[in-house]
């Protein structure tokens, strides 16, 4: 495996501390990063690039309900290590890293933000010779993101949400550090002396003032990455990340039209599923139509029709038929 060396005592250092208020009101009850896309948690799906990367130890830093994501993360795969910090007050990205600083201790990490599920090829940035690798993509809108400027293959500037252009390539939050001490010394200079950007710790500001001190940082492309910040968002997710799963096979209980995933646990009768449709482990789903939606573990939805619907853990739906005396040239809309 490329960069085998290297990660042998790596570490994926992911924040997943966000409270998620733009999701409510299913974050009341679940972390952010729990939420269920395709088939799998939002942090799933970030444990899977990891392992598949070949890195055995990871640490979490979580807020409320993070022992959750913890004990998730401990069933999720064999990692050698699972480790985890409490972030009580959320002061920003660069002060959630910081926080794996004793956990880290100087080891290599693939640093993720944990509401990032993002698709392309790791190893440029395992065998890049830098301290650090910024993952980077282009986008149309730099104002709504961190960004880097390139010069001579190095990166020489990087901006959080600059309000006029500086660069269109965008940091979604994938980047890999072989210099952790730098990097740590720099989030304690920014601690230490309080230098905030639209009120919090950036990691941005930490990955300049690297440069700043003659650190070498680079870049590697991003292909795809996917924000779950709000229902749409997530719904948008699941559409994407479905395209590459196979169909389920439901032995004629029910007519699918894929894309979809429904989880071997879950029971699905006399219903029409698809396209774009997730259900969840422990999921009965029932006399339905479902379409371009996401239903939770253990929810419960019969005898209705869901349209772009997010449906909560152990949450039910219950509907019914209408009876219908409907004259010529009529319309009739059930909204």
């Amino acid at each position: 495996m490329p960069g085998e060396g290297i990660l042998r005592n790596a570490w994926a250092v992911i924040p997943a501390a966000g409270v998620g208020a733009r999701l409510r009101p299913h974050t009341y009850t679940t972390p952010k990063a729990l939420l269920h896309v395709a088939g799998r948690p939002i942090v799933g799906h970030i444990l899977d690039r990891v392992a598949a990367a070949g890195i055995e130890r990871v640490a979490l830093i979580v807020g409320a309900m993070g022992d959750q994501i913890v004990d998730y993360a401990r069933r999720a795969h064999s990692f050698r290590e699972v480790a985890f910090r409490v972030q009580a007050e959320r002061k920003g990205l660069g002060h959630a890293i910081w926080m794996s600083r004793d956990v880290v201790s100087g080891d290599p990490a693939l640093i993720v933000y944990g509401d990032t599920i993002f698709e392309g090829d790791l190893t440029p940035a395992f065998e890049a010779d830098a301290d650090g690798v910024i993952g980077v993509k282009q986008v149309e809108d730099p104002s709504r993101f961190g960004v880097v400027c390139v010069e001579g293959g190095r990166v020489v500037r990087l901006v959080e949400k600059p309000p006029t252009f500086v660069s269109n390539l965008a940091i979604p939050g994938v980047n890999f550090f072989r210099n952790t001490a730098l990097l740590y010394d720099c989030l304690d200079e920014l601690i230490a002396r309080g230098i905030t950007t639209l009120g919090e710790y950036q990691a941005t500001d930490a990955f300049a003032m690297m440069v700043e001190r003659g650190g070498v940082l680079k870049t590697f492309p991003v292909e795809a990455w996917y924000d779950c910040g709000v229902p749409e968002a997530v719904l948008d997710t699941n559409r994407h990340l479905l395209e590459r799963l196979p169909p389920p096979d439901l032995k004629g209980q029910a007519i699918v039209v894929p894309p979809a995933f429904v989880s071997p646990s879950a029971c699905v009768k006399n219903a029409v599923i698809g396209p774009h449709v997730s259900i969840a482990e422990g999921a009965t789903v029932e006399n339905a139509v479902v379409r371009d939606s996401i239903i939770g573990v253990n929810a419960v939805v019969r005898d209705c029709i869901l349209d772009r619907s997010l449906i909560g853990n152990g949450a039910v739906v219950q509907g019914g038929a209408q009876r219908l005396n409907v004259g010529d040239s009529s319309e009739i809309s059930f909204r």
